[in-house]
């Protein structure tokens, strides 16, 4: 009987079969999606991560643009995908921590997976140089004099330069009016234009006609100076220390992927952060890498998600 059942273990189908093992990932080209137009500050960088990206995990990388509502459009398409690591969105705040607390989304934030932070670019205040103003307590006492004439252009409603410009506006006292643009190029142009007064935006898009002369960068809403504008002080030291507005990039996907595709991504974006072209393409547009893994990138995005809420219910903002 022994022998019996010993020929049976030995040579059952179950003990001869090979264990199947997991397929080693990525097995195939990765879809990453921009929720907003071609040629815009988020465009550039996921082409040029991307392109690095590509390097480092052996797979080509095919950038997708899918604008519409401020970003949601787009997020909302890779968070029905499969939650298997090839369907990724490189965003900005906005549509996984700014909008969900502005107005109802097709999802919501516990559909996110947070991957890893990829890209900070701070945010600045600007003036157009021929109205005069070479400082920010100046665009204040203007705007004190004159309430409700000044006009500030945005990105859109519901975008990073909005809620930045409100909460300004907030911490400041001051009665100013939005303009919404479709993207920071146009906000910008805008202000070029002399058809607002001012804008709260990234960096990127004013730097070169800061450097040209034609706007005046008054201060980084941040805690720190920006090695590009040594000589433009922060809104902290310019009497403000609760505006401070930011612009963090990064990778999400739908919720749900293996803690170890995870990983390997952040991996990959660690390594892409530190080379030379990435690092040298983030200073001239005015930004830095973020290094932040995706429990400090969730985080960081939680947070966003609090500062944004206690601004829109201050301002009553609502999109919806």
């Amino acid at each position: 009987m022994r022998k019996l059942l010993l020929m049976f273990i030995l040579f059952s189908p179950c003990v001869l079969a090979p264990v199947a093992s997991a397929a080693p990932w990525p097995a195939k080209p990765l879809r990453l999606v921009v929720p907003y137009s071609a040629g815009g500050p988020t465009d550039g960088v996921a082409r040029l991560i991307a392109q690095h990206l590509e390097q480092n995990l052996g797979q080509a990388v095919v950038v997708q643009n899918r604008p519409g509502a401020g970003g949601a459009v787009g997020v909302g398409e890779v968070l029905r995908a499969a939650p298997d690591g090839y369907t990724l969105a490189l965003v900005a705040p906005g549509p996984v921590a700014g909008l969900p607390a502005l107005q109802a989304l097709s999802y919501k934030l516990s559909d996110i997976q947070y991957i890893a932070g990829v890209a900070r670019y701070p945010s600045v205040i600007s003036v157009n140089a021929k109205s005069g103003i070479s400082t920010l307590q100046q665009l204040v006492d203007a705007a004190k004099k004159a309430p409700g004439t000044l006009n500030y252009s945005s990105a859109g409603n519901g975008t990073t330069p909005h809620i930045g410009a409100e909460l300004f506006r907030q911490e400041a006292a001051i009665d100013t009016v939005h303009v919404p643009y479709k993207g920071a190029a146009p906000a910008t142009t805008a202000l070029l234009a002399g058809e607002v007064q001012y804008e709260m935006s990234d960096l990127a898009p004013v730097l070169p006609f800061h450097r040209a002369g034609k706007l005046n960068v008054l201060a980084v809403a941040g805690k720190e100076r920006l090695p590009q504008l040594p000589d433009v002080p922060t809104t902290v030291e310019s009497g403000l220390p609760e505006v401070i507005m930011e612009t963090l990039y990064g990778l999400v996907g739908p919720a749900g992927i293996d803690r170890a595709i995870t990983e390997r991504i952040g991996q990959a974006v660690a390594a892409v952060n530190a080379t030379a072209a990435v690092r040298k393409f983030l200073d001239e547009q005015g930004g830095a890498p973020a290094h932040l893994n995706d429990q400090q990138y969730r985080q960081a995005m939680m947070a966003e998600f609090n500062k944004w809420k206690r601004v829109a219910e201050k301002g009553d903002i609502k999109l919806n």
